[in-house]
């Protein structure tokens, strides 16, 4: 028992190294009954008790506040109580001591409750009478030290193994972060023992899957399909931002943002939703996952096309090629969508295979003469728009449907419509349970106001049932959308293509729409062909382009047809 009458105050420092330690364990409420058991034994009074849900083996010491606390003057403080010294620091001998030495000056002692600190000191000249700064030495220094090495010793060895565990499991396939949008994280048992996967999340899946549906079929604008997106409930997570010092303390929470065309482009490019990991951990080397993706990697591949890409390497299953299209010059990123330039990027020039653009020059007269030209790759190549379209006419008037495929053609299209089907129930089902959530959050909020009298409380929970009700008309007015669009049935759909299958002109060469009509020029090649293709079947010019399996050319002046 402490004998000494003068009572010490004290602060106790309590520390944890996560704040799943903090909340959900028991680790700073022991710490704290510890240190009020071994108080009055000591002759301790506790003044003050200071809380860290925070690491301290990096560089930010959360216990320098708790010194700065101690040495100020005003509060009256002889002893920094913690449990151990692991609780003080685990950043070594060295960060140990820097901490300590703020101590001694101001009269504040440095305390542990298992006795391995010591503030006694010993004058190795005592015996001679005589007193230096060097003969001055405090006995449990190398144990304090030792102790503060073990425990940074010790961190580093918990943080080799958990880490280094994840690291090697995410190399062969496995998940080891949090769930990204659209997955939830799931425990199998496989040969590798537990492992965490990745699965489907009910609501948020098939959300992620109409995103790539919609971009794949080449016909709706990034916009058009992150508006779609927040029609059926697509937010972004949820994080919470807690307070530096006082990790228990929420300051405020990030995410819960609306989808835009800016990030569906990051969105769309993740393997992860093609069952492929590319990260840090695997070397930035694609890996096959041990689980489905969202999404086919063909899929995947038609909502990225231009883009990057993922191909399946039979030599080496398990790590997929992932290629990135070069970065563009920057004369080259303007908005591919350009009704007066339809056709821009979607033939290439014919002297180095690079994507014709679109623009009009200025005259000396102040006319402007509309041309698609190839431009900064060290040759001149320029067609006037007027010429250039009169090429792709004449081209698109001698393709027509292979007779042989004609039925194949008509299966293909049943079977995408099938599928479709299916893809609206399930997208009705979705919109269907979204209603309901949201007509939940409205019943509630308007309980809620009935028990509030402030006016500012009543504003944000108007402002509130607002925003709400209007997600609930978006969901009802793409609802309406869908059923009018579903209620054209199979027969007649299969006329109109017979119909456009007999009369492509009017689907290439007669359509409104400039943009779709340059897209449904561009499903005639196996690959983006030439100028000069275009201008094929001629007597100057006989290389015909790689026109798709589906469709012939009739060459001119002859009655053959080639492929």
């Amino acid at each position: 028992m402490f004998q000494d009458s003068k009572q010490r105050n004290a602060v106790l420092a309590v520390r944890v190294s996560t704040v799943g330690q903090g909340i959900d364990g028991d680790s700073p409420e022991a710490q704290i009954e510890q240190g009020k058991r071994y108080a009055p034994a000591h002759g301790i009074n506790i003044t003050k008790i200071l809380t860290y849900l925070e690491s301290a083996a990096g560089d930010n010491q959360p216990m320098q506040h708790v010194i700065d606390y101690a040495i100020d003057p005003k509060n009256d403080i002889d002893v920094i109580l913690v449990k151990s010294i692991d609780r003080f620091t685990r950043a070594g001998a060295m960060v140990y001591e820097q901490l300590k030495k703020q101590l001694e000056p101001r009269g504040v002692h440095l305390e542990d409750m298992y006795g391995v600190i010591s503030n006694a000191k010993i004058n190795t000249l005592e015996h001679l009478g005589m007193e230096y700064k060097w003969s001055v030495t405090t006995p449990s220094r190398k144990t304090e030290l030792l102790e503060a090495e073990r425990a940074k010793d010790e961190v580093r060895d918990i943080l080799t193994r958990m880490i280094g565990s994840e690291i090697r499991y995410t190399q062969i396939g496995y998940w080891s972060r949090a769930a990204l949008y659209g997955y939830e994280t799931s425990k199998l048992e496989t040969v590798n023992g537990k492992r965490a996967i990745l699965v489907p999340q009910t609501d948020q899946a098939p959300i992620i899957r109409k995103m790539y549906d919609m971009r794949a079929s080449g016909i709706y604008s990034d916009d058009q399909i992150a508006d779609e997106m927040n029609r059926l409930g697509f937010q972004t997570p949820i994080k919470v931002i807690r307070d530096k010092l006082d990790r228990t303390k929420i300051v405020r929470r990030s995410g819960g943002k609306k989808m835009t065309g800016k990030l569906l482009r990051v969105y769309v490019a993740k393997t992860i939703y093609a069952g492929v990991n590319t990260e840090k951990w695997t070397g930035d080397k694609p890996v096959l996952c041990k689980f489905d993706g969202l999404v086919s990697i063909e899929l995947w591949n038609k909502a990225n096309r231009g883009k990057i890409s993922i191909a399946l390497n039979p030599d080496d299953p398990d790590h997929p090629t992932v290629t990135r299209a070069p970065k563009q010059e920057k004369f080259a990123k303007k908005n591919v969508y350009n009704e007066e330039f339809p056709y821009r990027k979607v033939v290439l020039c014919p002297e180095c295979s690079n994507p014709l653009l679109g623009s009009a020059s200025r005259g000396k007269s102040g006319k402007y003469y509309p041309a698609y030209h190839c431009s900064h790759h060290g040759h001149y190549f320029r067609v006037p728009k007027g010429e250039f379209d009169d090429k792709i006419n004449q081209f698109i008037e001698r393709v027509i449907v292979d007779p042989a495929r004609f039925d194949e053609v008509l299966k293909a299209v049943q079977t995408v419509w099938e599928q479709r089907q299916v893809r609206v129930q399930d997208e009705g089902e979705l919109r269907d349970k979204k209603r309901e959530e949201l007509e939940a959050q409205m019943r509630v909020i308007v309980d809620k106001m009935r028990l509030v009298s402030s006016p500012t409380a009543i504003k944000y929970m108007e402002e509130d049932l607002t925003k709400i009700e209007q997600q609930i008309n978006d969901l009802d007015a793409r609802k309406g959308e869908l059923e009018t669009q579903g209620g054209v049935d199979m027969p007649t759909i299969l006329k109109y293509i017979e119909y456009f299958v007999e009369h492509l002109k009017e689907l290439l060469i007669d359509h409104c729409n400039p943009i779709l009509r340059a897209r449904y020029f561009g499903v005639l090649f196996d690959k983006m062909p030439s100028y000069a293709e275009i201008d094929c079947g001629t007597p100057e010019n006989e290389k015909v382009p790689e026109v798709n399996e589906l469709f012939k050319l009739v060459l001119s002046g002859t009655s053959s047809l080639v492929r």
